[in-house]
């Protein structure tokens, strides 16, 4: 008679924030993240009120961060808001203060 082996067991899945702080690059990710919504809680009141929904944070790097706007005149309208957008984030003594404006791409 064959011999079986004993079941394996699966871990217990982790908890994102978990799984964030083991990793030294998921918890920088994390980080990068956070600040970026930070930043567009800083700028929302320059948004005007039907605007907001339109606009998503996007990344942080060293050059800068990128407002996502979900379509070209919601862009258009970020563009106009440009200088006063870098000017919140230089006030709150956030540093890049370049703001990019992208366009989200459609979803096919």
């Amino acid at each position: 008679m064959p011999r079986l082996s004993p079941p394996r067991t699966v871990p217990d899945p982790l908890a994102i924030a978990e799984a964030l702080r083991m990793s030294e690059g998921l918890a920088r990710l994390g980080w990068l993240l956070q600040e970026s919504n930070r930043r567009l809680a800083l700028v929302s009141p320059c948004l005007p009120g039907a605007l907001k929904r339109f606009v998503q944070a996007g990344t942080l790097d060293e050059d800068g961060w990128t407002l996502l706007a979900s379509n070209a005149a919601v862009a258009a309208k970020l563009r106009q808001l440009h200088p006063r957008l870098e000017q919140m984030l230089v006030e709150a003594g956030l540093q890049p203060s370049r703001v990019r404006i992208k366009v989200l791409s459609p979803r096919a």
